[in-house]
């Protein structure tokens, strides 16, 4: 099939990434062909919205079935001040609708868990968790590998925060199969011994730290520049500005 060529106003909108060799006008347009599920439209689905939306990929499929709270407005930046009390979902999708009109949308107003993840991951050629338990994780990782779909996984604490990319059903240099996020995390905490943000707090710019490195990733994957972080574990550090990268295999 023909693919239609990027308008004018395309053209223009994305020359500094056109004009990048590692991206150029293919990627470009691998771009504008993606379809990318990002779960969660809080902290960190917040940063990866609005990159992945500037950055012109074609369609972004939102996951959530929270509201809009006052305690939110600090660090998930797509909400504001007059979307209290509404879907998180529907106001991050006007925010990159905002940010770019060529994006389409697609809203799931779920949360998201082993009964409907494989469904929703089916749809989809890359996916982003931004959720903030184990459950929602594992379940998001689980429908991923069983569908060869790309996963970046990240999470936060309160100054610092970690990402990887997630690809178990393809094989590194070495023949090895690469590992999965029950490789990372054989076991969920037990309950109570991660705080939420609520008990803990978490200074809002992290999320940001953290969300800009996975729609970075995302980027990668899609138009293929780069190395992404499969069997590597970035962490971030904020309170002494350090970055650490630790290689991990499969179990």
């Amino acid at each position: 099939m023909t693919e239609a060529p990027l308008s004018d106003d395309e053209l223009e909108r994305y020359a500094r990434h056109i004009v990048l060799p590692e991206i150029g006008g293919a990627g470009q347009q691998r771009l504008k062909r993606a379809r990318v599920l990002v779960v969660g439209a809080g902290g960190l689905g917040a940063p990866v919205l609005s990159y992945l939306a500037a950055a012109g990929v074609g369609t972004l499929g939102i996951v959530d079935d929270d509201t809009v709270a006052l305690s939110n407005l600090q660090r998930q930046i797509v909400h504001g001040s007059t979307d209290l009390g509404r879907p998180k979902v529907e106001s991050a999708a006007d925010a990159v609708l905002r940010i770019n009109p060529h994006v389409a949308v697609e809203r799931h107003v779920l949360r998201l868990g082993a009964e409907n993840a494989a469904a929703l991951v089916s749809a989809y050629d890359l996916v982003i968790d931004g959720t903030d338990n184990f459950a929602a994780r594992y379940a998001t990782a689980d429908a991923c590998a069983a569908a060869k779909t790309p996963l970046v996984a990240a999470g936060i604490g309160r100054f610092d925060g970690w990402v990887t990319v997630l690809k178990p059903y393809e094989t590194n240099a070495e023949g090895h199969s690469n590992p999965s996020f029950r490789d990372l995390f054989p076991e969920a905490p037990p309950p109570g011994l991660v705080p939420s943000c609520a008990e803990a707090g978490v200074v809002g710019a992290l999320v940001g730290v953290i969300g800009s490195l996975q729609a970075m990733e995302a980027i990668k994957l899609v138009t293929g520049a780069g190395a992404p972080l499969v069997g590597r574990l970035l962490i971030y550090e904020g309170l002494e500005t350090r970055f650490e990268t630790i290689r991990y295999r499969a179990r």
